[in-house]
């Protein structure tokens, strides 16, 4: 049998250090006992078939012969591998130089060719293109909130070390209000942590209006118009996104309260009636008012119903308003009466029988819903809102009181006298 032949090695130059995976080519390497660079061993060989060895070069200087030895002698061509001197890679700056897991960071620097290695705190980064002598791109590894020393390893030894410091994602724990108009303009406070930094807040994707950042666990932000419904509150900051999941971190945009009836219309100017207002939209009540004035009590009873108890008010029309989170309704008119009142009668007395027509006198008479001579309820009819007339019933010969009823209540009284017819 022949002696071995080496025909080719790759690659054919590497590091003084030694260290390099050379793979040689050839025939009849069977068997082999020995490969040397020169005339160092090896550091170790792995004969692959009968026509490949991989081989780790030794420590050594300048070109060297490659040789292979079995039983059957030594190689003797001259194939040969060239030691060289690779500087050790430097780093001279990161871009950016802090951001979340999964960030890309540019490492710029200089001997970066042929980077076998790029760490985070000694963490390997698994994915890096080097993208020139100057320039390597790498992903940011998994890692704990906090500095990392960056390096990267070449065939010339491992670089000096750059910080880049690991951000944590931002969190909400809480939203303040919790609900607003689907008009926008709700000044939200939001807590949480690593808020620091914040470049945006959004409402379900829209940016907010305007926010300001008040610490590390607080921002005030401005919501947005949005549709009715909840919304996924968010903050972005060099940390990442906070997660729109988190049901506490949900705005309800609430529609504004609609009104279509308020029932009786009409009422007193002491105030005291209860009044049913219909309409949509009115959970969450937080307000019914009557003009400006507050009513003096009200329940909500549905997304439909509010029962209120109107305010004393002047005499007239007053507008009636819901107010909730989601804005305030439009008005419905609700009408202050003032009390009649009663200034003359007119004749003042007649027969004890039936059938007298009085006229009566006074004011606020337009809403008369009776007339009682004692306590019996009369015909009448209004003639204007100073004047009715009313015929005076049978009764037992002597005085009775007058009065007029209306929605605004019982006027003052009034003297009417009957007399007896004369005994023959």
């Amino acid at each position: 049998m022949a002696a071995p032949v080496v025909s080719s090695v790759s690659p054919n130059q590497g590091p003084a250090s030694g260290g390099t995976t050379v793979t040689v080519t050839g025939s009849g390497f069977t068997g082999a006992t020995a490969v040397r660079f020169g005339a160092a061993s090896a550091t170790s060989f792995t004969v692959v078939s009968s026509t490949q060895i991989t081989a780790v070069s030794p420590p050594g200087n300048g070109p060297v012969n490659v040789t292979v030895t079995t039983s059957q002698g030594t190689s003797s061509q001259s194939v040969p591998f060239t030691y060289v001197t690779v500087s050790a890679p430097t780093l001279t700056s990161l871009a950016p130089t802090q951001g979340p897991v999964g960030t890309s960071v540019t490492l710029t620097g200089t001997n970066l060719t042929g980077a076998t290695a790029v760490r985070f705190d000694g963490v390997a980064v698994s994915s890096f293109t080097v993208d020139s002598a100057t320039q390597i791109t790498a992903v940011a590894p998994a890692h704990a909130a906090g500095a990392s020393a960056v390096t990267v390893t070449t065939a010339g030894g491992t670089s000096n070390a750059l910080t880049f410091t690991y951000l944590a994602a931002p969190a909400i724990t809480g939203v303040s209000p919790t609900q607003g108009p689907t008009s926008g303009g709700t000044s939200v406070t939001l807590t949480g942590t690593n808020l620091t930094g914040a470049t945006a807040v959004r409402f379900d994707g829209v940016a907010a209006l305007s926010f300001t950042v008040d610490s590390a666990t607080q921002i005030t932000a401005v919501a947005p118009a949005h549709a009715a419904g909840a919304a996924a509150v968010t903050v972005t900051t060099p940390g990442g996104t906070s997660n729109p999941d988190n049901p506490q971190a949900y705005f309800f945009y609430a529609a504004a309260p609609s009104l279509t009836a308020v029932t009786p219309p009409s009422g007193t100017t002491a105030g005291g009636t209860t009044v049913t207002l219909a309409g949509t939209g009115l959970l969450g009540a937080t307000a019914v008012r009557f003009d400006t004035l507050a009513a003096t009590s009200f329940t909500v009873n549905s997304a439909t119903q509010i029962t209120a108890v109107a305010p004393a008010h002047a005499a007239g029309t007053a507008a009636v308003t819901v107010t909730t989170p989601g804005g305030t309704s439009n008005p419905v008119a609700y009408v202050y009466l003032a009390a009649p009142a009663l200034a003359s009668l007119v004749p003042d007395k007649g027969p004890a029988q039936a059938g007298t027509v009085v006229t009566v006198t006074g004011t606020n008479l337009t809403d008369t819903t009776g007339v009682q001579f004692g306590s019996t309820p009369v015909p009448f009819t209004v003639v204007s809102p100073t004047q009715l007339t009313a015929a005076a019933p049978a009764g037992t010969a002597g005085p009775v009181t007058v009065t007029v009823t209306t929605p605004a209540g019982t006027s003052n009284s009034l003297t009417y006298t009957r007399i007896a017819a004369p005994g023959i």
